[in-house]
């Protein structure tokens, strides 16, 4: 971990000449959700590739760039897709980005994901504020000799997401008049998705939904001190008596139409961040 923060540094200062504003939050948009990134008055904008030490996003519908400006008054910077573990990077390189988020000022990250719906009360495009999560990636992005700069050794986990901002998203889509739950995400490596075995065990040890990212964002949050708020939109079923295959332009179409959930839920939080 040592040679990460001049990494942040080297990334600081490139963001630095396109904008000199400070971020209240980060954002990171996931699978088919880079529709949230109209709703931000853009300031400047960065590919990846032009940011020293960021990695090139491959996934399908990930955009690849930087968005820095304002969304719902805040001064936020925005990626407009992430880096994943499946895409062979490791896990202190798709996470860099969070600590650059909290060394140009951030306060909070804000993280979204296309995920698998296990509990049998949700449906496809259904949007899921994620209340606590599980480590089943197999590495975690904090291993390695601790540089005090960047956080604890040891940082504590018992409420990695934040309970206001949480309670501040389902108040949202209270007023909103649509559907929010509350859940518990599994993280797993992929690329492929599980088996149907697998899947009855990832819902008998208590998780909702399930994805292949967030979780090692968060942990990087956590460890910089950074508030974190996460939310997950459904967009395939993954009942074990009833899968079906998985279709990835159709699982990009759900998310797509889930948008307008998504985008009440982070602009809610953001005002009560505001607030």
């Amino acid at each position: 971990m040592l040679e990460l923060y001049q990494q942040v540094e080297d990334a600081v200062a490139k963001i630095r000449e396109h904008w000199r504003r400070t971020p209240r939050a980060g954002v990171i948009l996931g699978t088919g959700l880079g529709t949230l990134a109209e709703k931000i008055t853009v300031e400047a904008s960065i590919e990846y590739e032009e940011i020293p030490h960021f990695p090139r996003s491959t996934a399908v519908s990930h955009r690849g760039r930087l968005v820095c400006g304002e969304l719902a008054g805040v001064p936020v910077v925005a990626m407009e897709g992430r880096f994943h573990h499946y895409e062979g990077y490791p896990l202190q390189k798709i996470t860099l980005p969070v600590r650059v988020m909290k060394a140009l000022g951030a306060e909070l990250l804000v993280v979204t994901n296309a995920v698998g719906g296990m509990n049998p009360h949700y449906q496809c495009g259904d949007v899921m504020v994620i209340e606590d999560h599980i480590n089943l990636m197999g590495g975690n992005p904090l291993i390695g000799i601790n540089d005090d700069r960047l956080g604890p050794r040891f940082p504590d986990m018992s409420q990695p997401y934040d309970f206001e901002l949480i309670d501040a998203a389902l108040e949202t889509a209270r007023k909103e008049n649509f559907t929010a739950y509350k859940g518990v995400l599994v993280a797993v490596t992929g690329p492929n998705l599980e088996t149907r075995a697998e899947y009855r065990f990832l819902r008998q040890i208590g998780a909702d939904v399930v994805g292949m990212s967030v979780v090692p964002e968060v942990l990087v949050a956590v460890h910089s001190g950074l508030r974190a708020f996460g939310v997950s939109v459904v967009t395939d079923m993954c009942l074990p008596d009833t899968l079906k295959p998985a279709n990835v332009e159709e699982i990009i179409r759900v998310a797509n139409e889930a948008g307008p959930k998504l985008q009440a839920l982070v602009m809610g939080v953001l005002r009560r961040l505001d607030a």
